[in-house]
């Protein structure tokens, strides 16, 4: 288990780099992120640094979780599609804020191991699905609120259609080996504004669905 120390330094640090928003730093806080990550790295789970999971994928850097998250301005009503549930961490950070996320995998052992942890840690607003992340959930669409966890070489149209009227979305956007950047886009009407935040290095948003079991 993480020490009240390591969170406590690790909540500290995130509070330096500008992460201001209590509800975002409680749910870090909260969320044993140990849990998450592979046995061998548990040690390092408290380090502001991302870490590789199964399946060739990795476990986002806390900040990066939490700047994020906090971008995204979440409210306690609001129904979030996650793109790439991963290791689970960041729909667990984000049913601490919400009323219920809809994540999407596409690698179905990563989603069946996200699922038994999120069931264990009693974390039970969150839903998964097997599929292609860049179509998204139609069928539950529209959704307040919209996390990509993987780069997309632009934003994937399916996604900005299933935005609610007022949403935000916010995904990392570039080339898998080139400069990517966090953007926000907001859906208003028939458009969808675009802002870029911050440069950022994600794994790639790969389409369709990887048969691994």
């Amino acid at each position: 288990m993480g020490t009240d120390t390591e969170k406590a330094s690790l909540v500290l640090s995130l509070r330096q780099q500008g992460i201001v928003d209590l509800r975002v730093l409680g749910a870090i806080e909260a969320i044993p992120r140990e849990r998450f990550v592979p046995p061998a790295l548990a040690h390092k789970a408290y380090e502001d640094t991302a870490l590789p999971i199964a399946g060739g994928q990795t476990i986002s850097q806390p900040f990066i979780v939490a700047y994020m998250t906090q971008m995204l301005d979440v409210g306690a009503r609001h129904r979030v599609l996650e793109i790439g549930t991963g290791s689970g961490y960041q729909a667990a950070v984000l049913a601490k804020l919400c009323r219920r996320v809809y994540t999407v995998e596409r690698r179905r052992n990563l989603m069946r191991h996200a699922e038994r942890l999120l069931s264990d840690l009693h974390i039970h607003n969150v839903v998964t699905r097997l599929g292609d992340g860049a179509k998204g959930w139609p069928e539950q669409a529209p959704f307040e609120r919209i996390m990509v966890t993987a780069a997309a070489p632009s934003v994937p149209q399916a996604l900005i259609e299933q935005l609610a009227e007022g949403g935000v979305m916010i995904l990392p956007v570039g080339p898998v080996h080139g400069d990517q950047e966090i953007w926000r886009v907001r859906r208003q009407g028939a458009e969808a504004l675009y802002e870029k935040l911050m440069p950022v290095r994600f794994v790639p948003l790969v389409e369709g669905v990887l048969r691994d079991d």
